[in-house]
């Protein structure tokens, strides 16, 4: 049996004044980050956008979802690349599930990166089920575009309480 050793963590929400390390960890993970004001605007809109701090006090990772009637739809989450493979993105994700749980969010929506094996991986291990695609959502490089599959887990099979 192994087990994976977690750092002691701090969910908090995302405030402004946490954005430039937040989009740090944008810039350093994706070809086509989300904006400062991608970021202000899902907090000036009430979307549920938490982040992860390690002991030391610096971001780790993020997420930022949006309510909707019965449902929760995942509209970015990522962890720090120099953090990666430790639990995380998974931590990130217990803390969604339970928060759908509070709010009575029956199922958990993404979109996810056709090309994104690893996080596809994760969601699958995590209960999600492929259910659909979105041709050309996601812009690519050289004036391209990206289908997303997408991905949803029923939140009251996975109890409420985290996930499997």
């Amino acid at each position: 049996m192994t087990a994976v050793l977690r750092p002691q963590c701090l969910i908090a929400p995302i405030t402004i004044a946490d954005l430039q390390a937040v989009l740090d960890i944008e810039n350093q993970a994706y070809p086509f980050p989300w904006t400062r004001g991608n970021f202000i605007d899902s907090i000036a809109a009430g979307y549920l956008a938490q982040l992860l701090r390690g002991q030391d006090g610096r971001v780790l990772g993020y997420f930022v979802a949006m309510k909707g009637v019965d449902e929760m739809h995942l509209l970015n989450l990522t962890v720090a690349p120099a953090e990666q493979g430790r639990g995380l993105a998974r931590r990130l994700l217990e803390e969604i599930v339970l928060a759908c749980a509070a709010q009575e969010a029956s199922r958990l929506w993404l979109e996810v990166r056709e090309s994104n094996a690893r996080a596809r991986g994760l969601y699958l291990h995590c209960g999600f089920r492929e259910i659909g695609t979105r041709r050309g959502y996601y812009p690519a490089p050289y004036n391209r575009r990206e289908d997303a599959v997408v991905m949803a887990l029923d939140v009251s099979k996975a109890g409420g309480h985290g996930l499997d």
